[in-house]
């Protein structure tokens, strides 16, 4: 097992094939357990479950208010995983960016879109205290 809490998320696909692609193939994401419903994704320390679903999958009207995120330690990490999806050629929903320049939650990021139409941003915050600290700082995405 592990000593610590695993974050757990059910995402919604039509295709389990076409989900491998995406999530094993493009972002290196090991696979779990799998049947024809659903496969389970090792999506760097999370446990991503997708479960087909008959209803119809739409695309979302932004990135707000829900996507999947995650914070790479390094900006080497977040540059090598940026070329992975570039190389991988893997759908990007908002292409890199600097967010915040110069303040305490400058951070990069880019959105992929999964073939789902689930969101994912991948990012590198420049100072760690931003990821949960800066409470002072009322600066939280793109929205005022």
């Amino acid at each position: 097992m592990t000593d610590r809490p695993i974050f757990h998320l059910a995402i919604p696909i039509n295709d389990v094939s076409l989900a491998k692609q995406f999530y094993r193939d493009g972002l290196n994401c090991q696979v779990g357990r799998e049947n024809r419903n659903a496969v389970i994704f090792n999506f760097y320390g999370t446990q991503v479950v997708a479960h087909v679903t008959k209803q119809p999958l739409t695309e979302q009207a932004g990135i707000y208010p829900r996507h999947l995120g995650l914070i790479l330690p390094t900006e080497l990490e977040w540059r090598q995983l940026l070329e992975r999806a570039r190389e991988k050629q893997l759908s990007f929903y908002e292409e890199p960016k600097l967010r915040f320049p110069d303040k305490l939650t400058e951070h990069r990021t880019f959105f992929l879109e999964d073939p789902f139409h689930n969101l994912l941003e991948f990012k590198y915050y420049r100072h760690d205290e931003a990821i949960f600290g800066g409470r002072e700082i009322v600066e939280i995405g793109d929205r005022d």
